[in-house]
């Protein structure tokens, strides 16, 4: 038996144009603003004193620029599986607008028209975790929004429609672990820590 379970750090990108006008960005591959990169780097801040075994980033440009300013990019290893959810036709749109057409509709219960479905990004988040789990030491992840907040569920083994109540910022720490040192007790250790929060 471990000595103690190793922890998963969540990581999510910082700012882009398109997190800070609230368009859905799946995978549509683009930069980090300005203060996305001011904001990853003061992750750095918060990472430098954990050891960790393994670093894995989404291979879309603002994750990997992320862990590249936190200073995790050495040995880290692409894992397309941390891609964002596949927003099909809504990529670009703002959740504002779609509702226009569709007033009740919610990501996590009605998926996208041609994107992923729930249970399609629920059994992408399952094999990660899967694989995870398995490893030794601490584990560094660089996702997304959603698919941040639907690998919380899914660890704790709560449906994706529940993912909608676990708000996720830009540039933000999570921690997922387990109580008492037990692998049959999955739980959130921290969630959604910003550096230089106002609440």
């Amino acid at each position: 038996m471990r000595s103690a379970l190793p922890r998963l750090y969540v990581i999510r990108h910082g700012e882009t144009a398109w997190s800070l006008s609230g368009q859905h960005t799946g995978r549509t591959d683009i930069p980090l603003n300005e203060q996305g990169e001011h904001d990853a780097r003061k992750l750095a801040e918060q990472l430098h004193t954990v050891r960790f075994h393994h670093v894995f980033t989404s291979p879309l440009q603002r994750a990997r620029r992320t862990c590249e300013l936190a200073g995790l990019a050495e040995g880290a290893q692409i894992e397309p599986d941390l891609s964002e959810w596949d927003y099909g036709d809504y990529e670009g749109q703002r959740p504002i607008d779609i509702r226009k057409v569709r007033p009740d509709w919610n990501v996590f219960r009605d998926g996208c028209p041609r994107g992923e479905q729930p249970a399609e990004i629920s059994d992408r988040a399952d094999q990660l975790i899967a694989r995870l789990r398995v490893l030794d030491g601490n584990i560094a992840i660089f996702s997304h929004g959603h698919f941040g907040r639907v690998l919380a569920a899914r660890w704790i083994d709560l449906k994706v429609e529940h993912a909608q109540r676990f708000l996720l910022s830009t540039a933000s720490l999570s921690i997922l672990g387990y109580e008492h040192n037990r692998a049959a007790e999955p739980a959130i250790v921290l969630w959604n820590k910003v550096a230089d929060t106002r609440w």
